[in-house]
Parts: structure tokens; sequence; C-alpha cells
């Protein structure tokens, strides 16, 4: 049968196309490019055109209709896009300037796919944020040129139609959708000032006034701003280079929410450490934070920033949102051993749990069903290869490249929203003619004296389970209705953060009876049996909110009098003084 897809794989094999399930062979529509020196690929957003840069030409080939349709001659070409509606391919290649210092030629060039001609060139030195940044209908165009963003329309390159002029624009990012087209913005702070995001509406860019919204923070020498697919807000995550109390060499991260109508909040994560990975549901209405000290936490948080699902802890650094919003992969890639959880988020149900060790790269397929992960060269240099799985846990094809070769990229030919339409989750695993891939677990090191006792479960920490989503229904059996059931995910993400420290005191005792999914009613309620300790426990937590208040105000530019920053400093005792407590030491 003749497969709806394909995968380019590029590394020194050369490269070619492999179709996609159910056949897994190379496709005939592609002519494989066997030189080793292939050094980028793109495919146009709806997956029709394909271009490619061999250290000599860049090729740009239909691979509906399997046609060659030109080669640009740019052999130093690194860098390849196409606008959203296939109008432009922009190039890009180092910039060098010349033996005598004088400025260097112009490195980033727009082409006219339709003729190859060039329609304008810049001078680019930065690799970051090379390629210009198109509404999706390609009526505006913008780039960041020495602290302002400037705005072409209609692929008029020749004409600055507007400038978005702030003191310092270091990034920006276009909304995605539809027009009206809306711009969030980040200038970093200096000399004290702090830094902030503001998000415009194109083209209002009057004075601060202008701006739909504005969020202002300390602590941040960058920041990923993140749009939901409806432009209605976005996730800003501002990183430190360094942490300061030396607790982690990630630096220091923070989460905020900013909305388009004006609204904005931190997002309070229930546990210390860095934020691997923050990502949107497609659906636009919640967002999955992965975050804390290892083992981290994975939380699903709605637009009131409030938690809607607690993942527990695990060994996990990413999270993945199939293209239709219903399935959630949590995963451990990196330095972690490649463990993935395929989460139901209807129902909230664990789906599967394959490992894909020593993975570099993970994508889901366009059409909601497969997903592909790859082990790829620079990043690891041995066993280099690709895997295709069902997300019910079914490795359909492995390949890995001889021992001698590297394979440097592999991803899905992409496809606009709507070709493939959404299916019901599974849950049994789909056939397949391959083994599972169950890597054998890596057997703990055990000291001589030791080898030959009983092992007894001596882990460092014990992970917390998933907010369980069994509901107690007690005789009635008619299911909850769906608010209902929001309201008691709500409520239960809520007591779960509580609990959490009290639940770290009860790990002995419900650990071992705890099955994966042990309902977090198992842990005790939070009040030590004796009032006077309740008393003290009910001022602590009083006092640490305030300080957690005072913090926020500081965080968004109030100057803050002497007695207050000498409250802010007392948190970690109070802390302290409230841990001891509750665990009634």
């Amino acid at each position: 049968s003749s497969c709806l897809f394909t995968l380019p794989v590029r590394g020194s094999e050369g490269l070619y196309m492999v179709n996609g399930p159910p056949s897994f062979t190379e496709s005939t529509v592609f002519q494989r490019d066997s030189g080793k020196n292939c050094k980028a690929v793109a495919f146009s957003k709806d997956g029709s055109l394909f271009a490619w840069c061999n250290g000599e030409k860049v090729n740009v080939v239909n691979v509906t209709g399997a046609e060659f349709l030109r080669s640009l001659d740019l052999p130093k070409a690194v860098c390849l896009e196409f606008s959203p509606k296939n109008n432009v391919l922009a190039t890009w290649q180092a910039y060098t300037t010349a033996k005598d210092g004088t400025a260097g030629v112009p490195n980033l060039q727009l082409h006219d796919v339709k003729t190859g001609k060039c329609l304008k060139s810049f001078i680019q030195k930065k690799i970051q944020n090379w390629c210009p940044c198109w509404a999706d209908d390609e009526s505006i165009c913008a780039r960041n040129v020495n602290n302002e963003v400037h705005f072409f329309e209609n692929n008029n390159f020749n004409t600055i139609a507007n400038k978005l002029h702030l003191q310092k624009v270091n990034d920006f990012v276009l909304s995605p959708g539809a027009q009206p087209s809306k711009v969030a913005v980040y200038v970093p702070g200096s000399k004290g000032a702090p830094s902030f995001v503001r998000l415009y509406q194109y083209p209002n860019f009057g004075g601060p006034q202008s701006a739909l919204a504005n969020k202002s923070f300390f602590k941040a020498d960058k920041v990923t701003m993140l749009w939901n697919k409806k432009a209605t807000a976005v996730l800003v995550i501002a990183s430190t280079e360094v942490d300061k109390t030396g607790a982690s060499y990630y630096g220091e991260q923070t989460l905020h929410y900013i909305a388009t109508n004006g609204e904005s909040a931190v997002v309070q994560l229930p546990k210390n450490g860095p934020i691997y990975d923050v990502v949107w549901n497609p659906n636009s209405l919640e967002f999955c934070a992965v975050y804390g000290f290892m083992p981290a936490k994975a939380t699903v948080f709605n637009l009131k920033c409030d938690p809607v699902f607690d993942f527990g802890t695990g060994p996990r650094n990413a999270a993945y949102y199939s293209p239709h919003g219903h399935i959630l992969v949590l995963a451990g890639f990196g330095n972690l051993r490649g463990q993935m959880e395929v989460w139901d988020v209807k129902n909230y149900k664990l789906i599967s749990k394959p490992v894909a060790s020593d993975s570099t790269y993970f994508a889901w397929c366009p059409d909601g069903e497969h997903i592909v992960t790859a082990t790829c060269a620079p990043r690891l240099r041995v066993s280099n290869g690709y895997k295709i799985w069902h997300y019910t846990g079914s490795l359909l094809h492995s390949y890995e490249v001889p021992s001698n070769e590297e394979m440097w990229q592999v991803s899905w030919q992409p496809f606009l929203e709507g070709v493939f339409p959404a299916k019901a989750v599974k849950y049994q695993a789909v056939p397949s003619e391959l083994p599972s891939a169950e890597p054998k677990p890596a057997q703990a090191y055990r000291p001589p004296a030791l080898r030959n006792k009983p092992v007894t479960s001596s882990k460092l920490h014990e992970d917390e389970p998933p907010q369980n989503m069994k509901l107690q229904l007690g005789s009635s059996d008619k299911p909850l209705s769906k608010t209902a059931l929001k309201n008691q995910r709500k409520h239960e993400a809520k007591k779960a953060a509580k609990q959490e420290a009290k639940a770290d005191a009860n790990q002995e005792s419900t650990q071992s009876s705890a099955s994966q999914n042990a309902p977090r009613s198992a842990v005790p309620a939070v009040t030590s049996g004796d009032p006077e300790v309740d008393k003290k426990i009910k001022n602590l937590k009083k006092k640490l909110k305030a300080i957690e208040q005072l913090k926020e105000q500081a965080a968004a530019g109030k100057q803050l009098e002497k007695n207050q920053l000498e409250k802010i400093q007392k948190e970690t005792a109070l802390l302290q003084e409230l841990e001891d407590l509750e665990l009634g030491l």
C-alpha cells in the first residue's frame, strides 16, 4: 500500500527518505543524494516542498508531485526555511568580513520559490533567530535588527512597514494563527531595572499604554516565550545563568503566564529546582510543566494557573503533547535513561511505558498515532539510528547505521491541520513484527560484603505516585458530570500539593502497600493531634504566604521597606521550622 508520509534521514550515508508506517521502505519519490556533506533540510509547512543543501547547491523538489523544481547556487548555505504559504525560501550562511576588515556580503537571502530569484538579502551575523518570522498568512514578516523589530508587509522586503522600538528588544515571537497578529517582546533588565515581556497587537506600537499586557520580573538572563495555538496567552520561562544559592548548575528558572486580556501571574511550582520543559496543550486551555530536582515532578495547569493534574515524580525532563492534544508523553532523555510515560489526558490514565535508550530526539507524527525517537550525532556518536513506535508502546521499526557511519537528523514530513482526523485513544498495544525494546536493567553496584545477602530497596528518593483518578463514588455508580470531575481534579491537585511535605514523612508506611496508582487519600490528613502544634503550623503558613506576596510585589518592581526585606530573609528558617513541626520533630 502506498504510504501517506515520509521521513527524511540525513547523515554520513547521505540524504534519503523512508516511507512511514506500514512499509518503512526507502521512498522512490525522492532520489537519494549520496553526498556526505548534506548540511540542512527543510520541509514546507504543508509538507509538499522539500529543500536541502549538499555543499554545492540548494535543491528544491515538490515531494507530492515527485518533481525537481530548481537549484540555487549556494554552496555555503547551512540553514533553510520556507515561509508558511510556500512563497519564500530563506537561506543563511556564516557571515564573513572581507580581508581588509570592511563589511562582508549579505549572508541571509530570501528567494522567490516560484522563480528562484533573490527578493532581498540582509546581513545577519548571528545564527540564533537567523530566520525572519512570518504570520501564518504571510501578510507580515518580522526580524530583529539592532534592538528593534522591523515589519514587512506582503513579502515586500524593500520597505519597512513598521518598527517596534523599545530600549533594547532582545527577542520577539509572533503569534500563530489568523489575523490580527500579536507579538511578544522581551526586554532584558539593566542597572537595577527589571526585565519585562510585553504583548502588542500589530501594528499598535505606541507607548506602554498601547500594549495588551506587560509583565516585569527580576532574575532573567534569558527567556523563552511560548504562545498557545489560539494566541490568547504566552508562557515565559525566565532563567538566570547561575543560581546564586549554588543549589543548581542549571541556573534558576521561574515560570510566568501572560494573557492578551492583560492578566498575568507567576505559576507556583510545588517543588524546587530547575524547570526542564513547559508545553502548551494544542487545545490552548492547559499546559504541562516538568520541574524540580530529580526525580522531577510533572503537573498540568489550567489558564488560572491552578494545578489540574499532578503526575507525581519520576525520571523525566521533557513533555510532548500529541498533535490533537489528547495524549501526553513524559520522557527522560539526555542524561536520563529514555523512559517514556504515555498518558491519556482526557481520563488521566497511563497507556504505556516504552523505553527508548540514548535518545537525543523525539517527535510525534502528524497522524497523532506514531512517534519517532532517534540517537543522532554529534550529541552521541555511537549506535546512531532511529525507532518508530505506536503510542500504545509497540516498537514497529528500528534502524541503526553501520558502526562507521553517523546519523545527524531524522524528522517527519509535516501536514496541515485537519489532514489526519483525531481518533479514539487505544490502550491495547498494536501488533508488531518486532520484539519489544526492553533494555536490560542496569544492576546497582553492591559492595562484596552484601553480595550474598537479600536485596533491600535503598532508593535515594522514593517516587511519588500520580494523583489518582479512581473516583470513590460510594453507592451511586453514576459517572460524575464533566464539571464535577473537573472540580474534583482541581481539588485533588490542590490537596496533593498541600500533602507533599506530609507524604515525604509517610513514605515508608504507605509506599510498601501503595501500588503505582495509590490514591492520595492513603496519606493521613494534616493534623498533628496537638492543637498547640496545629496553631503554630497555621501561623507559620500565614507568615510564609505573606512572604510569597512580598516577593511577588518586589518582582513587579515595588520598592520594599527595610522590615519587609528582613521578613523575606527569614523564609528559609520558617520553612525549616514548618517542616520540623509537620514531621513531628
